[in-house]
């Protein structure tokens, strides 16, 4: 009896029962104080009779988004209006990732460039960017873009049926259906499947000794899902024509110039940092793997490419997954030049509505989401290219 008594007191003493243990009592007073605060709002909202709930969701939104990549207008839901905020949120950050990584990657190398003119030049593109606010720059790239380009009236054809004005770069597109969706999703399991297909044979390589092929299994896994997709759903090609008018250009694709000036203010600010966090973890490479591979034959670009850099990629993803997390959430500033973010469309949602705290609520919730996936995203592949001690 004295034993099986004392076995709750002996579990306290170890240190991972108390690591969890913490954890829940932590979870469980955050959540406690949430639906205190969150029950004493309601009813002191209730007492001035103000609605509360997210049924506003569900009615007409009742106005118009100038940008958005799913079909939308004002007779909508406001549930729809969040999810195209959402979704322009989620495309000028991915696109501001994909510019500001490569860019801080030619940054961050030339950096360390042997010719003192390079270096410089690169140097001084950090210094300039990191520096500067970035809601200036997109006060200025904005300003830029509206000064710069003809009205549409005297819109330049770059190229034919391409158009580039102060109001955006208007060019041809394709009549997006529900069929170039399932397309589209077709291809995505493509990739993955390529991918699970390539790690596979890797392992089986290793694992047998024997060297076999592994690109036809590779290529079938990436064409054939699209090709079963294209012959299933059997999209239209119709393509949409831009028509300049008078006044203005009907049709084809718009990119405006808030997208186009917060993918550029993002994506230049957040290169500059990702440019230091490349050097340093360039950097943190012995001179030996350099003079190793020079040993062996290989010049300084395969070195850079083939030793160097996976080397370098233990020091440089953890800092690299901050940049991203801050780049997805300072697209927040795009309200400032009247991009229709995630901010903007609830901003509006809430004036017309009035139930500010779902409003806040459901954007919170989504930023914090989305973080939590970027940071798991970063995190796995951070340990799929960690170095394993042997």
């Amino acid at each position: 009896m004295a034993n099986s008594a004392s076995s709750p007191v002996r579990l306290l003493y170890d240190v991972r029962v108390r690591a969890v243990l913490y954890q829940v009592v932590a979870v469980a007073l955050v959540l406690g104080i949430g639906l205190y605060l969150f029950g004493t709002v309601s009813r002191k909202l209730a007492e001035q009779n103000i609605a509360t709930g997210f049924d506003y969701l569900s009615r007409p939104a009742g106005f118009v988004i100038s940008q958005s990549f799913i079909s939308y207008d004002s007779g909508n839901t406001y549930g729809r209006a969040i999810l195209v905020g959402l979704l322009n949120t989620i495309w000028v950050s991915v696109f501001a990732v994909i510019l500001s990584t490569v860019l801080g990657l030619v940054v961050g190398i030339a950096r360390l460039s042997r010719n003192p003119l390079l270096s410089t030049l690169a140097l001084l593109y950090v210094e300039a960017l990191r520096n500067v606010p970035l809601l200036l720059y997109l006060f200025l790239w904005y300003a830029l873009i509206v000064a710069v380009f003809p009205p549409v009236r005297e819109a330049w054809q770059i190229l034919p049926d391409v158009f580039l004005s102060n109001g955006g770069l208007i060019m041809p597109s394709i009549r997006w259906s529900a069929a170039h969706t399932g397309v589209l999703a077709s291809a995505t399991i493509g990739i993955v499947l390529a991918f699970v297909v390539a790690a596979f044979m890797r392992r089986h390589r290793v694992a047998s000794g024997h060297a076999r092929a592994a690109w036809p299994f590779v290529l079938a896994a990436l064409f054939v899902p699209p090709l079963i997709g294209f012959l299933l759903f059997q999209p239209d090609l119709v393509v949409n024509w831009p028509e300049k008018g008078r006044f203005r250009i009907t049709g084809g694709l718009q990119v405006t110039p808030e997208f186009t000036a917060l993918l550029v203010g993002l994506g230049l600010s957040a290169s500059a940092g990702i440019a230091e966090i490349v050097r340093a973890g360039i950097l943190s490479v012995g001179r030996g793997q350099w003079e190793a591979a020079r040993s062996v034959g290989l010049h300084d670009r395969q070195t850079m490419r083939l030793v160097v850099l996976p080397q370098a990629l233990r020091v440089i993803i953890p800092p690299l997954t901050s940049s991203y997390l801050s780049t997805f959430k300072n697209s927040s500033l795009a309200i400032a030049i009247g991009y229709p973010d995630l901010v903007m469309v609830s901003n509006t949602t809430m004036n017309q509505t009035g139930q500010a705290i779902e409003g806040i609520a459901i954007f919170m919730l989504v930023y914090l989401g989305m973080s939590i996936a970027i940071s798991m995203l970063m995190n796995w592949y951070n340990a799929r290219v960690a170095l394993v001690e042997r």
